[in-house]
């Protein structure tokens, strides 16, 4: 899931939210911190490089590379995706996300929204997906983190690719539980997107 801007809101993405300028927004942390690149890379397990090319809006991060990122800077994905305060650790808190609602960022192989992205410091990441890839060729890379990952999907047909197992299918229903320490990628088969619900582990 290779992040930019979402240019286009996708139906059941809140229009009134603001697009974020990811490359701007991880300058910014990086710049507020005092480090360079190659020391922005030794906290964040990421190549100087790729962040040098993030920063420039050059290279869009995966789900991953924004979790380390994230790990990186003692964030989470959502208070790295969010330029605005947003409501932490509560005795009883709780978040809704209506339908129509949340937080948007498109890939190149996917249109992602955030789901309760009112809340940081969650212990897991709720992310609703429209799978756009149709080939494992569109992904730069293969996406690996330490997290634990639970896909559900919701519509149409995803098919999960491991570089230990063979593909995976997966139809409207079937669900997946898997260790992303891993690397996996996902596509759509069939005439549309498939549309699934992520839950990552912080």
């Amino acid at each position: 899931m290779n992040v930019r801007p979402a240019k286009v809101m996708e139906p059941g993405v809140e229009t009134a939210v603001p697009d974020l300028d990811i490359g701007a927004r991880l300058a910014q942390l990086r710049q507020q911190q005092g480090w360079t690149l190659q020391q922005a890379s030794k906290r964040t397990g990421v190549s100087a490089s790729a962040l040098s090319k993030i920063e420039r809006n050059e290279l869009s991060p995966t789900i991953s590379t924004l979790q380390r990122v994230a790990r990186g800077y003692e964030l989470d994905v959502v208070a790295l995706l969010n330029d605005r305060e947003a409501s932490r650790s509560l005795p009883g808190r709780r978040s809704v996300t209506r339908t129509n609602e949340g937080r948007p960022y498109q890939s190149n192989s996917c249109a992602n929204t955030m789901l309760c992205a009112d809340l940081l410091d969650k212990r897991m990441t709720p992310i609703r997906t429209r799978v756009t890839a149709r080939s494992p060729e569109e992904y730069r890379s293969w996406p690996v983190s330490d997290a634990e990952i639970f896909v559900t999907v919701v519509k149409g047909t995803m098919v999960v690719h491991s570089q230990i197992y063979e593909p995976l299918i997966l139809n409207a229903g079937d669900s997946l539980y898997y260790d992303a320490g891993t690397p996996h990628i996902w596509t759509s088969e069939g005439p549309e997107d498939a549309e699934v619900i992520w839950v990552i582990s912080s």
